[in-house]
């Protein structure tokens, strides 16, 4: 590897290597606030959550087209670096996670008011709690068992095994 493309190697990636990567999270905070705040704040976190998946899908859709130049299947590249980014982050950052919180939460808000005497409010907080303190421990199994769903599935179709999430 020259040493130009090594160093283009190692550039950081704003989707995955910085703060921004937080914004694919917004959903599952929202979720974890959804007793404590109207539903449309809920829905705008998964507006933020999604806006982060599509931009996050279009820069690697930008890398592939400028990795292969104008050699023949360029297109298709891009397509798949596009479709698996999108189709990946879609289900690892939004769908299951947002899907995981808000169960964890509903759970939560049940057996606390099944087994507890404390206020509503007090419920509705140590809800939150329990979502914000799910949600570091959920990221890993769910990027893994995505890794493996897409791997199994949607990759198969366009081989190589190459990922773009």
């Amino acid at each position: 590897m020259d040493p130009t493309t090594e160093k283009e190697s190692k550039k950081v990636d704003i989707y995955r290597d910085t703060w921004v990567r937080f914004l694919g999270y917004a959903n599952e905070v929202g979720e974890a606030f959804r007793a404590l705040v109207p539903v449309g704040m809920v829905w705008a976190s998964y507006g933020v959550a999604m806006a982060y998946v599509s931009a996050d899908a279009v820069d690697k859709g930008k890398k592939a087209a400028v990795a292969h130049g104008d050699n023949p299947g360029k297109t298709t590249r891009i397509a798949v670096a596009v479709v698996d980014t999108f189709v990946w982050q879609a289900l690892a950052s939004v769908a299951i996670p947002g899907f995981t919180i808000n169960r964890v939460c509903a759970a939560s808000l049940y057996l606390l008011g099944r087994t507890t005497r404390w206020p509503l409010p007090v419920r509705k907080w140590t809800t939150t709690a329990i979502g914000l303190s799910t949600i570091p421990f959920i990221i890993t199994p769910i990027d893994r068992s995505v890794d493996f769903l897409l791997d199994s599935s949607l990759r198969k179709l366009y081989g190589g095994g190459e990922k773009h999430e």
